[in-house]
């Protein structure tokens, strides 16, 4: 999963834009492997090392994922917006951290309440595509969900969900079987419209004008305008 999104990164990189990439899924996923690694320290919840060693690498997949959307980002105000977003997720975590190690004296304790929130913010990875699925149903093209991150994202989920129940931890099963759930909605997608988005990349090339940024909705309407 961690090495899925490099296809995109280095599109990003080679057109030093991000087009319609969107910056959710990976601060998503970064807050939701800093309250894992949480989660999984010894004083939290003991005999964790795979989900401590896992969370580390998914926060450094993360983090290049995010500085390099940040170097090609094209307009300072939604630079600004990810730069207020890492801020407040980084004081979360940090408020967290100090609160339930400090008031709470049990691992027991701790291990509730830093789970429920892993619950939360490991849901909400999963859901951020949404805005990215929507996009695609509305444009009936699968250009900017990337398929191996879709993909991985679902065994992801999966394999999560099998550690989750062997012992069942509640707080790793519950979200990961939700993602699961919007895992298989991705691929699903990708069955329904992945011939249209064939037609449609097919007459963009066609059109004059398309090489370079041109504009998907735009393109869009002269396909549909052209048959």
């Amino acid at each position: 999963m961690y090495l899925s999104p490099m296809p995109t990164l280095i599109g990003i990189v080679k057109k030093k834009s991000v087009e319609k990439y969107s910056p959710v899924h990976g601060l998503a996923t970064l807050i939701n492997y800093l309250v894992r690694l949480l989660y999984g320290l010894p004083m939290v919840h003991p005999d964790s090392t795979m989900i401590i060693t896992l969370s580390g690498i998914g926060i450094l997949a993360a983090t290049i994922y995010l500085t390099i959307f940040l170097v090609f980002c094209e307009h300072q105000k939604q630079r600004l917006v990810i730069l207020a977003v890492l801020a407040v997720e980084a004081v979360f975590v940090a408020v967290l951290a100090v609160l339930v190690l400090t008031l709470q004296h049990t691992t027991d304790q701790r291990t509730l309440s830093v789970g429920i929130v892993c619950c939360v913010v490991n849901s909400m990875m999963y859901i951020a595509p949404l805005s990215v699925m929507k996009m695609v149903i509305k444009t009936k093209s699968l250009e900017f969900m990337p398929f191996w991150l879709s993909v991985t994202s679902f065994l992801n989920a999966c394999v999560w969900t099998i550690y989750g129940f062997v012992p069942y931890d509640p707080y790793m099963a519950i979200p990961n079987e939700i993602g699961c759930v919007f895992g298989l909605g991705q691929l699903i997608l990708y069955v329904t419209y992945y011939k249209s988005t064939k037609m449609i990349m097919a007459e963009r090339k066609k059109l004059p004008g398309s090489i370079g940024k041109l504009d998907l909705s735009n393109a869009i309407s002269q396909t549909q305008t052209m048959s």
